[in-house]
């Protein structure tokens, strides 16, 4: 099990790095992996940092989330044989150098730039392979400095979509339940209660988070670690991935302009609910209130693809039993389901 060992959250968390690297017997050269975007805006003052503190800094900007991009990323880390890998910015950035770093055995440190998805914390990695997203096991990172002097500059739909991505564990550690109880699959409930409790504590907390201000902030990037951490402790991503990021990945297929990843789950965690019985409203509402997508026409997509991510969902992952079964939906009751919460008119 895997848990990160050093977590900061709030103003100026970054400037603790160089007393964590030190406090982990990291002393003498760094690798960073970061975006383009993020670069002038955080990446640079964290290199000048290392460097005044005496480190070899190499610094390469990765594009895309891709299995050539993770393989570029090892060779270079190899080739510079640093004590650590940091991974700045936004998912892609971090995605590829967790996996990188694990391929190349060295440590990773995370420093997320933006609240808009798990991977900030996670062991698992989402990495493009042949134009298709692929959930990959990576290594958690060390640490976690969660700057929100830096994330609070991002745009806020990429926090409401951090917390749709939260409020999916509601329907997917009902997912994970269901099949302990029908297959005899592993089920922790540890791990279970914690993903839960990350997605009632967004919930509760809507209007907060709304505020765009501090408080709400560091409430979602809480949520979001506890989820990674949660991962940790299943040794798989069961308690955060299920029927609702089945449909996500299928609308990753079907549509001709995916919406963000959180966006989507949470779209999908209202249409769960509802297979599940459970207060799928509830969710529709909060989202709303956090000012994230819970239609169609939000989502960028049309209900003939909302429709045909539905019917696509189940072939996803047919290895994990979810509410959708083994047979999925049909295209009427798919329909039926999201006219039924509003999704599509």
């Amino acid at each position: 099990m895997q848990l990160p060992r050093d977590i900061w959250i709030g103003p100026g968390a970054r400037q603790q790095l160089i007393a964590v690297c030190r406090g982990h017997g990291l002393h003498a050269s760094a690798f960073i992996l970061t975006g383009p975007r993020v670069y002038d805006v955080v990446t640079h003052a964290i290199l000048r940092s290392l460097e005044d503190a005496g480190y070899a800094v190499t610094c390469t900007c990765v594009d895309t989330a891709s299995l050539q991009a993770v393989q570029a990323a090892k060779t270079s880390i190899e080739a510079a044989n640093p004590n650590l890998v940091l991974g700045v910015g936004g998912g892609k950035a971090i995605d590829v150098a967790k996996l990188s770093s694990t391929l190349a055995h060295k440590p990773f440190i995370s420093v997320p730039t933006a609240a808009s998805h798990d991977g900030i914390s996670s062991p698992r990695a989402s990495i493009q392979d042949a134009g298709e997203a692929t959930s990959i096991q990576a290594q958690a990172p060390l640490a976690i400095l969660a700057d929100t002097d830096v994330i609070a500059q991002a745009p806020y739909r990429l926090t409401a979509s951090g917390c749709g991505d939260v409020i999916a564990k509601y329907t997917a550690v009902h997912d994970w339940e269901a099949a302990y109880k029908h297959t005899h699959e592993y089920y922790g409930a540890y791990a279970a209660n914690l993903a839960r409790m990350s997605a009632t504590l967004v919930l509760d907390n809507a209007h907060t988070i709304a505020q765009r201000g501090e408080d709400g902030l560091r409430i979602v990037l809480e949520a979001l670690i506890s989820c990674g951490v949660a991962m940790s402790i299943a040794g798989s991503s069961r308690p955060c991935s299920g029927s609702e990021h089945l449909f996500s990945h299928a609308l990753d297929r079907v549509a001709a302009t995916p919406a963000l990843h959180g966006e989507q789950c949470g779209v999908g965690a209202i249409m769960m609910a509802y297979l599940q019985k459970q207060d799928w409203w509830r969710l529709r509402e909060k989202l709303q209130i956090l000012g994230a997508p819970t239609t169609a026409a939000e989502l960028g997509v049309d209900a003939t693809t909302i429709v045909d991510a539905l019917t696509l969902a189940h072939t996803i992952r047919p290895d994990r039993p979810t509410i959708l079964g083994r047979d999925g939906l049909t295209r009427d009751a798919a329909r039926v389901l999201a006219e039924a919460t509003h999704v599509i008119p």
